[in-house]
């Protein structure tokens, strides 16, 4: 399965041996790199919101209540980037604070009801967005990446 990569990339160097290791996580690294601009074009840009809202977003409607740390890990943005999101999308009524009862210290967001509906309304975009991107994939193919992606989700995130 060849995959055509944006005009101004370099050609791949072929003379190197990275190893079957090395070779996947470059092969992870550019994927994580190259999903920017689809989801940024196919999602973000057409609901109004910048791509670190439309992860905040995505992360809040997948995982429920966060806190800004924990969402500065899931999305691997610097505090002070997460905090200015969670700003913003507080002034646009997506986002609110959601007192821990257990930790008065900790300081979790959660999305409203029109944030949440926000969030309802990516799924047909990030199906599209999806669909676009793993068109010639076939359904054994696609389970073996899914199945694949959850395994090193789940060994990153201790899951």
């Amino acid at each position: 399965m060849a995959t055509k990569l944006a005009k101004n990339t370099p050609p791949a160097r072929h003379d190197l041996d990275l190893g079957e290791d090395a070779a996947l996580l470059v092969d992870l690294l550019k994927l994580g790199t190259f999903i920017a601009r689809p989801m940024r074009e196919g999602l973000a840009e057409p609901m109004g919101l910048s791509p670190n809202d439309l992860k905040i977003i995505l992360a809040l409607g997948g995982e429920g209540e966060l806190a800004g740390h924990e969402l500065s890990d899931i999305m691997g943005l610097p505090p002070m980037n997460v905090s200015r999101a969670i700003a913003a999308l507080m002034t646009r009524g997506l986002v609110e604070l959601a007192p821990d009862a257990s930790n008065r210290r900790r300081k979790p967001v959660r999305l409203t009801d029109a944030g949440m509906d926000l969030f309802r309304q990516t799924i047909p975009a990030m199906a599209k967005v999806g669909g676009h991107l793993f068109a010639d994939f076939t359904h054994k193919e696609r389970a073996v990446f899914h199945a694949a992606a959850q395994a090193i989700l789940a060994r990153m995130t201790g899951g």
